[in-house]
């Protein structure tokens, strides 16, 4: 086991720098080869030629992209000084960026949304995880029931119907007309109950759509397990229905559910741009959007490096739980 984590956590750490490189080469390398000036995009398309090229100078642009690379990588650790004459900009340590639109550093624009955008998507994973797998197992357990033929058209209709749409129903529904739900984003740290109140009708509208996904995959992955030959051996033997089930065939069901799990929550790290667009929460996904309507290009950069390393630290986690889940795992 140990070896295996060993293995997992270097191939993690490699595959980290790689995309640090990749993000990187596509936001200042592959427009510099379409003929785009990314100066310009720092400073505006009306800015005086000496002020881009003030910008350039001060964010190294003209030097080689493998330079850049490594002054980027450097400024994470130690921080980094963006000079052009005797303007100095400095962003400390971990230094993802700097805006030169906002006039401030990225890291803490991405620490200071990051726990709306990481509540939203662990409070919702955990309803659709819950909801999504039960119904994907009782409709299984129940072919052809009632049950069955109708927890699947709910399900049609969560992965139908957009979020924003579902949003928009539930806060007219049960905030602006029952008044059930005050909707209001509040801080965790200013207040518990109206934190729970305000992100309680998010999490259920992500969570409706993700829980429809679920269940119907988990409804086939365990018709197909229940089919299995080692799920007849089990019951010949006499094993508990409830054995055979929790133990045996949940436990093969699980593997795909994971490996959703681990791409899904990792996307949602990044933010969720419609759901926290909908109910104005001020998350990475309404960080991103403003800096695309701004073209604020570090803060995009910053989200998506979070983003990246968000997918990859749920598939290390994945990784992980497939090897307690199936020990074959380890010895692959």
């Amino acid at each position: 086991m140990l070896a295996y984590l060993i293995r997992r956590l270097f191939a993690a750490a490699v595959m980290l720098v790689v995309i640090v490189m990749v993000v990187f080469g596509i936001f200042f390398l592959v427009p510099k080869w379409a003929g785009v000036d990314v100066a310009t995009s720092f400073v505006g398309k009306q800015a005086d030629p000496a002020a881009v090229e003030a910008i350039r100078e001060k964010l190294g642009l003209s030097d080689p992209i493998f330079q850049q690379v490594w002054e980027f990588f450097k400024g994470i650790f130690v921080g980094r000084t963006y000079a052009a004459g005797g303007d100095v900009t400095h962003c400390a340590a971990p230094c993802f960026g700097y805006s030169f639109r906002s006039e401030q550093a990225i890291w803490p624009v991405l620490t200071d949304r990051f726990p709306v955008t990481l509540s939203l998507a662990i409070g919702a994973a955990i309803l659709w995880l819950v909801f999504g797998v039960a119904a994907g197992v009782l409709s299984a357990l129940k072919r052809g029931t009632l049950w069955d033929r109708t927890a699947m058209v709910v399900a049609l209709g969560g992965v139908s119907l957009p979020i924003y749409f579902t949003g928009l129903l539930s806060l007219a529904i049960f905030s602006y007309g029952l008044g059930l739900i005050d909707a209001q984003y509040v801080p965790l740290e200013d207040s518990f109950s109206g934190w729970f109140g305000g992100m309680i009708l998010p999490w259920i509208t992500l969570a409706f759509l993700y829980a429809a996904m679920y269940a119907r995959i988990t409804r086939a992955t365990m018709l197909e397990i229940l089919g299995e030959d080692y799920i007849r051996t089990a019951r010949a033997k006499g094993l508990k229905e409830q054995t055979v089930i929790g133990k045996h065939a949940m436990r093969s069901t699980m593997t795909p559910i994971l490996t959703m799990l681990g791409m899904d929550l990792g996307a949602l790290i990044g933010g969720a741009i419609l759901t926290e667009t909908t109910f104005s929460l001020p998350g990475l996904g309404q960080a991103v959007l403003n800096a695309i309507k701004n073209q604020d290009l570090p803060v995009i950069l910053g989200v998506t490096l979070i983003t990246s390393v968000a997918v990859l630290i749920a598939n290390l986690l994945v990784d992980i739980l497939y090897a307690v889940i199936d020990p074959r795992v380890r010895l692959s």
